[in-house]
């Protein structure tokens, strides 16, 4: 992705992307709560499986357009290491939010629910912000570290991690403020109560700061070790 690439086809690879992973999370949450009969490791998993694998496929087709961030913690970063105008990552957050939320309506509209309706689903704690803050920095570091090493590996390198995050973090890796908003907006599997939204989105903006501020150190531009 280059920013000689036109705003406008940026933004639709954004909106794109946000509505097929947001729509994939919440879709595969309700599908697998419908099918576990009450087992929530099996729902996790069934939920887990179908974020990862379309993780790579929409950063596979969409990052050379845009760099598929479909989150502006990932878009706030690329602001700051100046790889993204600050203009266009307001217009990439904007884009992120509406078409993910469009996506959130369109998984209860498969499967027959509300479109409009909110969670009950409370995830509170110290546990879980601090889930999230780790969550985030290690998205960060998984994708700044393997762009600047092995850029090929990127679409699998942040599938895996999103799969491994899920079960290793209390949160269960949602490390990402629009899908945050848009999942308080479901009252689902994967839903989020709105009063525990600002909470967690405060500690993925540390998370993801925290994780520049490494990257910046360990895979300085200076280093001498070459992609294959």
């Amino acid at each position: 992705m280059t920013e000689e690439t036109p705003l406008g086809r940026r933004l639709a690879a954004e909106g794109v992307g946000s509505f097929f992973l947001f729509a994939t999370v919440i879709g595969s949450g309700i599908m697998a709560e419908n099918l576990s009969r009450g087992n929530d490791a099996v729902a996790l998993l069934g939920n887990t499986l179908a974020t990862g694998a379309i993780l790579f496929v929409l950063i596979t087709m969409l990052g050379p357009i845009s760099g598929a961030h479909m989150n502006p913690a990932v878009s706030l970063v690329a602001a700051l290491r100046r790889e993204l105008a600050w203009r266009d990552a307001g217009a990439y957050a904007i884009a992120q939010l509406a078409f993910g939320i469009l996506g959130a309506w369109a998984a209860h509209l498969m499967f027959e629910l509300p479109a409009l309706q909110l969670s009950v689903k409370a995830r509170t704690g110290m546990g879980q912000c601090t889930g999230e803050a780790i969550a985030t920095f290690g998205l960060i570091l998984t994708i700044i570290g393997t762009v600047r090493h092995r850029p090929q590996w990127v679409p699998a390198s942040v599938a895996l991690y999103i799969t491994a995050a899920y079960w290793f973090t209390s949160s269960t890796s949602f490390a990402n403020p629009a899908i945050t908003i848009a999942r308080s907006l479901s009252d689902s599997f994967a839903g989020i109560a709105p009063a525990n939204v600002p909470f967690f989105i405060l500690s993925q903006l540390v998370g993801a700061l925290a994780a520049a501020g490494v990257a910046a150190f360990l895979f300085a531009r200076g280093v001498t070790e070459k992609p294959d």
